[in-house]
């Protein structure tokens, strides 16, 4: 198995570009099903959960070609099959995506259950209402989901979601893009992914409206058409690294990235004491004396992301002081990886919801094991700033979503290898 050897307690200095974003992509690829020609994605992240998908939809007829790095050129014209191969999907969490990109546009799908990242229990509820209201017949297992049209066939429908869902705010647009009617979303999630997805439907064709509000507006249209798009960069990927330099100290260039997209995180950070100046499509993250305590609770964007509480974590352990972390969104996403920084010295006590995280003077390197992808992104933090070797073990779940984290931090000056069992 592979691990991450880490030699910790070495500032971050230089520049680093962050790549497309992984949650965008991975909503993007499917939607390509709902394409009559070739798209041409730009700027796609080279990491395994792309890489899977890509392999799903390959499987099931797609012609895919990768012209040149980054770019990944897809028709899937000639794609007949509604049942994905379902080992590929139950290796991760977004193959439910193809669930509603195969209702738009085959009028029935037949999906396995995904797999991916284990910190909570995270139901598909709220995609299996949208797919009822928009006229589908749902035969939900616990293996897999099967859609067919309902008496009255598929429709656009006006859903109101139980709460502000992304995974069933995207399967609902792809699900309603090509059927007759409008179909509204209330209470969809609002997260620049989201945004991200409808542009790119709406430059193949697509009438969607209202994305980044509460309220989606998506008129259904006959055919898409092929066309060119550049995915955004990654707000996760690039709130990692600026947590990164918050814990371990240094001065680095994040480009490649949309600050505004960045607030909810790096106001937090300059809470703590780093120093932050925004450019146009950069961030320069600057931190030096001793780190300040906070309080941060994690809400659906424009709030702090929960998929940012882990790395924010390891930043508050080195804090001066006791700090309040609060999680709203998966309230089991402390255990685990708060138990593998308590191994190297943080403090850290749990309770519900909220992990109160008194500040220690240092951490020390200990072997580690990641969990889930995010948490995983902490524990290399973590060895960054301790004191020693650090061993990050089950690294696969990281590599999910990060593209040459070796490398990237190794150009920071980071001391950091992975090697194989």
């Amino acid at each position: 198995m592979a691990r991450y050897e880490i030699n910790g307690g070495k500032p971050l200095n230089g520049t680093v570009t962050i790549s497309g974003a992984k949650n965008a992509a991975v909503a993007i690829l499917p939607a390509a099903l709902l394409v009559s020609g070739k798209c041409r994605i730009e700027n796609v992240p080279n990491i395994s959960d792309v890489r899977i998908l890509m392999s799903i939809l390959h499987r099931m007829g797609a012609k895919i070609t990768s012209p040149e790095a980054h770019v990944v050129e897809i028709d899937c014209s000639e794609v007949q099959c509604t049942e994905p191969d379902a080992t590929l999907v139950k290796k991760m969490r977004a193959s439910y995506y193809l669930m509603g990109a195969l209702l738009g546009r085959f009028g029935k799908a037949h999906v396995a259950l995904p797999g991916g990242c284990n910190f909570a229990s995270r139901p598909i509820d709220q995609h299996i209402k949208g797919f009822w209201l928009l006229g589908a017949e749902v035969d939900e297992t616990e293996e897999y989901v099967a859609l067919e049209p309902g008496e009255e066939g598929l429709h656009g429908s006006r859903i109101n979601l139980d709460m502000a869902s992304v995974g069933a705010t995207v399967n609902i647009m792809l699900a309603a893009t090509l059927l007759p009617g409008q179909t509204v979303i209330e209470n969809a999630a609002k997260e620049p992914h989201i945004v991200d997805l409808a542009n790119f439907l709406n430059t193949m064709g697509a009438r969607i409206t209202g994305a980044g509000t509460d309220t989606i507006k998506i008129k259904g249209v006959n055919s898409l058409h092929g066309g060119t798009y550049a995915i955004i960069p990654d707000q996760i990927e690039a709130g990692t690294y600026l947590a990164a330099v918050t814990a371990v100290g240094g001065n680095v260039l994040v480009q490649n990235v949309i600050p505004k997209h960045m607030e909810c995180i790096t106001s937090k950070l300059q809470e703590m004491g780093a120093k932050v100046i925004n450019y146009d499509d950069s961030i320069r993250i600057m931190r030096s004396g001793k780190l300040r305590p906070s309080t941060v609770k994690t809400r659906p964007y424009p709030g702090f992301p929960t998929d940012m509480q882990a790395q924010v974590c390891v930043c508050m352990t080195l804090a001066n002081g006791t700090s309040r972390l609060t999680e709203s969104v998966y309230e089991t996403r402390f255990f685990g990886y708060c138990a593998e920084l308590e191994s190297m010295g943080a403090n850290i006590q749990i309770n519900g919801k909220t992990a109160l995280v008194k500040g220690v003077e240092k951490l020390h390197g200990s072997t580690v094991y990641a969990h889930d992808l995010r948490a995983g992104a902490a524990l290399v933090i973590a060895g960054l700033a301790a004191e020693g070797i650090t061993h990050v073990e089950h690294i696969h779940f990281i590599e999910r979503g990060y593209e040459k984290l070796v490398e990237k931090l190794t150009e920071l000056g980071a001391d950091i290898r992975r090697s194989e069992g």
